[in-house]
């Protein structure tokens, strides 16, 4: 981003760059001494960002701005408060998805998000140092939209697109079980979209499977990361037991859930036996896929000091890091001081990509050793191939949307060098109206589903 927002400078010297998100929250200092940085925004965004382009379009004046770093015209940085999270979420305006509709197929894969924030703090998440930005009251990190201004937001989504697919990105979108049961029954009723959405192991249960797999849900995922409880426990703060993890496994296959786990190898610290470990999880309960992840730090975490103290990294390599230089510690050789450890991340990484089309026998009598004298560009080149094809041999909505994605951007560059268009991504249903309901009335856009309807379900 640092190299685009370069080359707009060299370009357009007038034009003035903003920076946000995880990263810049976490060393804005460093980010706005870059000189093709005008302003950085730290934290959320929602307040700050219309009070930087009115101070733009007027000038800057010096005067600070909420949760914002900026440079003045004499090159003095102001500093404005750090203020609470955005408390009522139904105060803020629907996701304007038309600003995607010529380069995304919206209606492919329809992405939204009914809450803000985690209830945990793991050491390699960004929640371990943004729930502690705000310097004055912070409020609730975790906070949840109505679900009548979620059904909303479905109900001109569906009026505007033809849905095929939507995805929930909440940290965990079933975080409030009351709040889900009302919500699944409306979107059942009103929506009827197949959809995925990420979970937690200790906030799901049969309950909550049950109504999800009854209002749609044909995938959810789910971290895992490790099954060593103790290590988990005491170095990277997640909390739950290893039978949370196989109760919420159990509930999800019973209702036809397809789980997709996240995985990490590298975790500072963790003992080896703990692959093991997670080996006989996902052989007792096949996922439908997982998901492979090889830690890399970031930058205000907590699990950065982790990795100092214990001499994984040194401070020139914080510096590469706060910087946001390419710093991908597990696929930089001369960062890993035993191959041998590596070799074997390697092995189980080729096994439980193919544990999801193993056969129930096959799974249980081959081990991750049978892998271990495979050289490490064999292991690496298995993992993705195999990821990629049973992906799109079992119609995988993640890998079917990416494919085709990818294809239509292709033809259209081609096909554009010789003068040939081709329509824009996103087929629209109704064109006469706007992301956030312009073009129809109220009445129109109001729901069919009603409190006495969720008391009788609930009954």
């Amino acid at each position: 981003m640092l190299d685009i927002a370069l080359e707009v400078k060299r370009t357009r010297p007038d034009v003035k760059v903003i920076f946000g998100g995880v990263h810049p929250s976490a060393v804005p200092e460093r980010v706005l001494a870059q000189p093709q940085v005008d302003y950085v925004c730290v934290g959320e965004a929602d307040a700050a960002f219309p009070l930087i382009l009115k101070a733009i379009e007027q000038g800057a004046s010096g005067a600070p701005i909420v949760n914002t770093r900026y440079k003045s015209s004499n090159g003095e940085v102001i500093r404005g408060p750090q203020t609470g999270f955005v408390q009522d979420l139904d105060s803020l305006p629907l996701f304007d998805k038309s600003l995607w509709e010529d380069h995304i197929c919206v209606d492919d894969w329809y992405l939204t998000m009914a809450s803000r924030g985690c209830p945990y703090r793991c050491t390699f998440c960004f929640n371990n140092f943004f729930a502690r930005l705000p310097e004055q009251k912070a409020g609730k990190y975790v906070r949840q939209r109505s679900v009548e201004h979620m059904m909303r937001e479905l109900r001109l989504a569906k009026r505007r697109y033809k849905l095929r697919f939507l995805e929930f990105e909440d940290d965990v979108f079933t975080v409030d079980k009351k709040w889900l049961k009302e919500f699944l029954f409306c979107y059942k009723r009103e929506i009827g979209v197949p959809f995925q959405c990420l979970t937690h192991p200790k906030y799901m249960d049969d309950e909550i499977a049950r109504w999800l797999a009854q209002a749609g849900c044909r995938y959810v995922q789910m971290g895992i990361q490790s099954m060593d409880e103790e290590y988990k426990y005491a170095t990277i703060k997640r909390y739950e037991k290893n039978e949370d993890v196989e109760r919420a496994m159990e509930a999800m296959r019973k209702y036809n859930i397809r789980v997709k786990v996240d995985h990490m190898f590298g975790l500072p610290g963790e003992p080896l036996e703990a692959q093991e470990a997670a080996r006989g999880l996902y052989v007792r309960y096949p996922p439908y896929r997982i998901q492979t992840f090889w830690t890399n730090f970031f930058p205000g975490t907590q699990m950065v000091h982790q990795a100092l103290e214990m001499g994984l990294i040194n401070g020139q390599d914080m510096e590469r890091l706060n910087e946001g230089l390419g710093f991908d510690f597990y696929r930089s050789s001369s960062c890993v001081h035993d191959p041998e450890k590596m070799r074997l991340y390697k092995a189980y990484e080729v096994f439980f990509k193919l544990i999801p089309i193993l056969p129930g026998f096959l799974r249980q009598k081959i081990y991750p050793k049978a892998f271990l004298r495979w050289p490490m560009w064999l292991c690496s080149l298995t993992s993705f191939l195999a990821d990629a094809l049973i992906g799109l041999m079992a119609r995988n909505p993640d890998h079917i949307t990416y494919a085709k994605h990818y294809l239509y951007h292709i033809r259209r560059s081609v096909l554009g060098r010789i003068g040939w268009k081709i329509p824009a991504p996103t087929r629209l249903r109704n064109d006469n109206m706007d992301a956030s309901g312009a073009g129809i009335t109220e009445k129109e856009s109001a729901g069919i589903c009603a409190p006495e309807d969720i008391l009788v379900q609930t009954r």
